[in-house]
This record gives C-alpha cells, structure tokens and sequence, in this order.
C-alpha cells in the first residue's frame, strides 16, 4: 500500500488538473512541454485507446479525413518518438479492449479468415498489454481465439476476474501466458505492474458461453495490488472495460494502490480547452477533463482516462513518480490527440503497411456490399438509439422484427419446430444508430443496422406468464435507454412506465414482480394480458435471435430450449426485403403505409 504522503502530495496535482478542467487554457499553450525529472524520479508516458470497434477505414460517413486504424497507427508512432526515451523516462502502450465488433468491416475479416484485418493492423503496433471487452466475445469464445492467435506475438490480455477453464481453446491461451490476470510491464529498468477486468455484465450483453465471469472486483483488485506491492512494485495501472467510466470511478472508491485506470466501453469524452477534437465532439459535452481525478478507498488520488472510441484519438498520459511510486505532477502533454488526414493542421498519413494490408482489402470488401442495391424505402426508416430503437417503437425496429417472424415461420417445417405467434428483437441488436433516408438499400445497409452473428431462433410453448415475465424486462427500465428494449411482431403491447419495475436476480428469476405491461393482445385477437394479468390460456410461440433467446440483456427465458433455422438475423431483413410478395415479403419496397414514421402503434406508452 502507497505510503500517506501520497495523499498530500497527489492533492496539489489534483489541483492543477481541476485548474486546468476550469479553462486556464495558458498552463497548456504548448502540449510538447516536457517538464525535465526531479532528481531519483521516473517519467512514465502511457499511449492509450479502447473501443476501436472494427472501424479500421475513418470516423464514418462526414468523417472520412478522421479517424481509421492506418493514420491512428502513424500518430502513435509520431507521439512516442516525441516522448523522452532516455533515462528516467518509459512510455508504455496499452489498450482496453473492445478491438473489434461484428459489422461490415469485421465481416471482411470473417470472409478472409485467420489473421483477421483487425489482428494484423493491432498486432503492428507493439501494444505492451491489452484488456479484453464484452464485445471480444459477440462471436463466442472460439473467434476470440483466433482473434489472438491472428497477432504475430500476442502481447499479454489482461483479464482478472474471467475464468477460461470450461473454454479449452482459452483456457490453452491461459496455459501459454498469453491470457493472463495481470502482468509486469519491464522497460528501462522500471516495472509497471498491469490489472485488467471485463465487465461483469458480459453474460447478458455477449456471448461468453462458459466462461465464468466474477463479480467481486474490487476484492479482485486488491488482492492483485497487494500482490504488487509484496513484490516491490510501486507503479500499478488498471485497464478495465467496465461499460461506463462512472464504474471505474466508483470501484476506486473500494480499493487502494492504484494510481492510473485506463477505462473502456463508456467511450466518454475526456477533453482540456486546447484539445483539437473530431468535429462533432464538442468540449461542452465532455464527460470532463483529461485526466480525471477521483479518490480511492484511503482518500488518495487517482487519475482516470479513457478516449471515446473508433480510433479517433490517442490518448496520452505522462506523469511523474517519485522514487516512492507516488505521482508528483501530470505533465502538460498529457491529454487526448486527435487522428486526422487530408488538410487538417494536424494532418497524418496513413501508415504505409496497414494501408496496404489492412484498410485497402476492407475498403474493397465493404465496397462491394454498398454498391449492391437489394431494395428501397418510400420512409425514413429510425435507427436512432435515443429516442428511437432502444427507448420507443420505430418504424426500423417493426421492419426487423417482422422479417425474424417472416423467416421463421418460412423455415419452422424445415426444422420440426411450431411456428411462432410474435417476435422479439432488442434494440440493442439494431445498431445503425441513424435515420436511414428514403432510397436505396443496399446490402452493406442491412450490416450496418444487424451486424451481429446472431441468429434466427424460435423457442417454442413459452407460459403466457413467463411471456409477460420477458417483456416486463424489455421495459423495466424505461424511459432509460436500453438494449433490452424491445422491437415487436405478430403482437400489441401497452405499459406504463409509472408502474412497478421488475427485477430479476442474476439466474434471471423474478425478484420484484413488474406490474408495468398493462396489455398483450396477438394479432389474431388472442388477448394474453388485459388490465395487467394474464389471462389463462395456450403457451405462446416466440422467435428472437440466439443472444435474447440465452439470456442476452437479461430475457428472462430461463435455459428454454430453443432451435436455430441456419439463417443470422441480418441474412433476414435481406430475405425479407427482397422476397417476393407472394410469400409475404416485401418484392424489394418498404413502403409509408406499412412501415410509416413513428411506428403503426404496436408499443403503446400510458401518458
């Protein structure tokens, strides 16, 4: 444990921080300056970033002159050939995770198989330890493999409270010392030591499947830190992916030891005033400066960082330890720096080798799915998150799900199961997060708003309890943003948000019955709820993707045994849109009067 003097000392840091979060913009003119070492001290600068997510070409559509994995790995390399290399100084680069995600860049990878594009790219930039995501298993835990067995030299993946002993493929990482709990970063004759830790959400937003995830962090924390300590290391890093920096915050309030977090999966923006940002960022919504500083169980600081994602910063902290481990100043360098190309005054080039071998192929391939044009839209469909996809009904979310209930009823013979009465998607499956425009189609489009490896499943004779029991979760918490909200077919629902929420325990059982579904009626008339109770009568046939049908955003489905009908859900909407009317698709139209703006009043919220 740091000694107390860390507290007093730290407290003056913490206030020039907080000066320079309160604009005193003239203490940052020049983001070179180098502050030179106080005598028996160490330097420490650490290159971050978290949550690439698979967009290795640019910032996306506007925001092609920004971001992309070639010209962020040429700014890297830029900023840490200006960092002090002599002695007394050690930069060190790490990364917390969520490196790729299923979509049309990572289908690329998908099609060319081991190495992935992303691997390649990542793998070139001499990442010193990287933590693992939720979104690292979307795939399952067999692609995680790959992933890691696709770099060259895999650094360490650093992950304290996953346990890989049903996953042999994992596991065997695990016996190699490639996944690890922690790790000692060795450079210049200082060792840093390294924690990780995944979200303990990972069962309920991924597809983990038999990974064991533990839930008591800070207990995890501390006794790796202390481990650190009895070994004399008195320079201790966090790199967690935690889903929302106020995590991080919060859990370092329980522990003691630390003195930097690198956070990932909130992608907060963390900016100071004289931070050049991707436009579109403004300084005004910035979660708060870089770094924050908050406190830990013993009342010391420490400084917490994360960037927002996509590769459209590096983020750089450079600090100054004592001979006692305890951080004396935050150098003016530190803050967030932005990747960006054509004639911007920071500009870049890309990074010669991952241009050529990994954004040129994935250009190529995502090319050729934009150019095929497989229907079009009279309506503006909604993909937005909030409002829209994860909060009410949208014309988008009606579209998908009638598609899962489309293909579902055309497969369920083929594969001896009933056919389903409704279907579900969670919002948190659409993931566009954009209002798609009256037009064109095209088969990127349908990537782009279903780009998980999820797939159609139907899930037989569910109890009309049980079945209220599953959409009393879609809005348990509304009117809040959330994955689990639920897109609907073959079904009228009408809640009330003032009413009692449900909650569920971690085996997904009801603890707290909700009481704010008020009205389940199935197309053909069949009411299963009315004025808030079920209404006794046959079991109800459903259909979802396999991520909702495990337990995916807590669907309280229970271990139900489900089938699969060999289609993804994003193959659906295709399907859908392109089938012949005839069949009950759509012959290529998504049409105003089917499909109008707003929804057709399937979800219905008690004002």
């Amino acid at each position: 444990m740091k000694n107390a003097t860390r507290t007093m000392k730290f407290r003056y840091t913490a206030l020039l921080v907080l000066l320079i979060a309160a604009f005193t913009a003239s203490a940052c003119d020049d983001k070179n300056n180098n502050n030179p070492p106080t005598p028996s001290s160490v330097v420490l600068t650490v290159f971050h970033n978290n949550d690439g997510e698979s967009q290795l070409v640019n910032a996306g559509e506007g925001l092609e002159d920004f971001g992309g994995l070639a010209k962020f790995a040429t700014l890297l390399d830029n900023l840490r050939a200006e960092a002090d290399a002599g002695e007394g100084s050690v930069n060190i680069t790490i990364n917390s995770g969520d490196n790729f995600i299923p979509g049309p860049e990572f289908s690329a990878s998908i099609a060319k198989g081991v190495p992935f594009y992303d691997s390649i790219g990542l793998n070139s930039m001499d990442y010193d330890a990287m933590a693992i995501g939720n979104h690292e298993f979307d795939f399952g835990p067999d692609l995680l493999e790959q992933f890691i067995i696709s770099f060259d030299n895999p650094p360490p993946f650093v992950t304290a409270n996953l346990v890989f002993t049903a996953e042999p493929v994992l596991q065997a990482l695990v016996y190699d010392g490639i996944i690890v709990r922690t790790t000692i970063i060795e450079k210049d004759g200082q060792e840093i030591g390294i924690v990780g830790l995944t979200t303990t959400e990972l069962p309920f937003i991924s597809s983990p499947r038999n990974v064991e995830v533990l839930t008591d962090l800070a207990g995890i924390v501390q006794t790796e830190v202390d481990a650190f300590a009895d070994a004399g290391i008195n320079k201790v890093i966090l790199i967690s992916h935690l889903q929302a920096i106020t995590n991080e915050i919060d859990l370092a309030a329980e522990v003691t030891g630390l003195d930097i977090i690198v956070a990932g999966g909130g992608q907060e923006l963390l900016a100071n005033p004289d931070d050049l940002l991707v436009p579109g960022d403004e300084l005004a919504n910035a979660f708060g400066p870089y770094p924050v500083v908050t406190q830990l169980a013993d009342g010391s600081d420490v400084l917490v960082v994360t960037t927002n994602g996509g590769y459209k910063y590096v983020g750089l902290l450079k600090v100054e330890f004592d001979a006692d481990g305890v951080i004396m100043a935050v150098d003016d360098a530190s803050g967030i720096y932005r990747v960006a190309g054509g004639d911007n005054p920071d500009a870049v080039a890309p990074n010669e080798f991952i241009q050529v071998n990994v954004v040129d192929p994935v250009v190529e391939f995502t090319s050729g799915l934009a150019d095929n044009v497989i229907a079009a839209s009279e309506v503006a469909l909604e993909g937005r998150r909030s409002p829209g996809v994860r909060t009410e009904e949208t014309n988008l979310g009606n579209l998908v799900a009638d598609s899962l209930l489309w293909q579902a009823r055309l497969l369920a013979g083929e594969f001896g199961v009933a056919s389903p009465d409704v279907a579900l998607q969670n919002g948190g499956g659409i993931r566009n997060d954009t209002l798609i425009p009256a037009g064109a189609i095209t088969e990127l489009t349908t990537f782009d708003i279903l780009p998980f490896a999820n797939f159609v499943s139907i899930v037989p004779g569910i109890p009309r309890e049980q079945f209220k029991e599953i959409m009393e979760n879609c809005v348990s918490v509304a009117p809040t943003a959330d994955g689990r909200f639920a897109q609907i077919a073959g079904f009228s629902m009408v809640y009330d948000p003032a009413e009692t929420a449900q909650v569920l325990d971690d085996d997904l059982g009801v603890v707290t019955p909700g009481t704010r579904v008020r009205s389940i009626i199935l197309d053909n008339g069949t009411v299963i709820v009315a004025d808030g109770a079920v209404v006794p009568g046959a079991p109800v046939g459903i259909v979802t993707n396999d991520f909702s049908a495990r337990g995916g955003d807590q669907y309280p489905f229970r271990d139900a045994p489900f089938t699969t009908v060999g289609v993804v859900y994003q193959q659906a909407l295709a399907n859908y849109l392109v089938g012949p009317l005839v069949d009950g698709a759509l012959g290529g139209v998504v049409t105003s009067a089917e499909y109008p703006e707003g929804g057709e009043g399937r979800i219905t919220i008690v004002p």
